[in-house]
């Protein structure tokens, strides 16, 4: 049995599109670990929101989020950023997608950390043909009872 042409070109585009996504996670991922913020800026639209682990409650456009990673720049001598388990939905204009990510490496007094697990949400858009994160959502498991985040799981 063969899919209709129709089916093929849109499931090629969508699997076309969800490499370009994954490439530009890949990038976010590059930029962290070069300290890069130029390059990090390239991958975010302007009016970006960011609900990051470090306060204030969101962070609205590319100036906050790169101000954001500017601070961790500033405890870091070096970065390791990985992302697991990355999954996207694909739409036409917009996707979204979840993965786990740690941020780690050497502070800049010598010690090593090896960071925490935290779960990632971005929402995407694709302007002028360029898939740029809209939205991302950083957080951490809370236990109920303390109040406390839960930092110390592994995907």
């Amino acid at each position: 049995m063969t899919m209709p042409n129709a089916f093929q070109s849109r499931a090629d585009r969508i699997e076309s599109d969800e490499a370009e996504l994954r490439r530009q996670i890949d990038k976010v991922v590059e930029g962290l670990r070069a300290k890069d913020l130029e390059a990090l800026k390239q991958l975010y639209t302007t009016d970006v929101v960011s609900f990051d682990v470090e306060p204030p409650l969101q962070h609205v456009g590319t100036a906050a989020k790169l101000e954001n990673w500017a601070k961790v720049f500033l405890f870091f001598e070096s970065v390791t950023y990985e992302v697991r388990d990355l999954t996207f939905t694909v739409g036409d204009d917009v996707a979204f997608g979840h993965a786990f990510a740690r941020l780690s490496g050497t502070l800049r007094n010598g010690t090593a950390t090896s960071g925490m697990w935290v779960r990632v949400t971005y929402g995407m858009r694709k302007i002028d043909g360029t898939w740029l994160i809209a939205h991302d959502q950083v957080s951490v498991p809370l236990d109920i009872e303390t109040g406390k985040g839960v930092v110390d799981l592994e995907p």
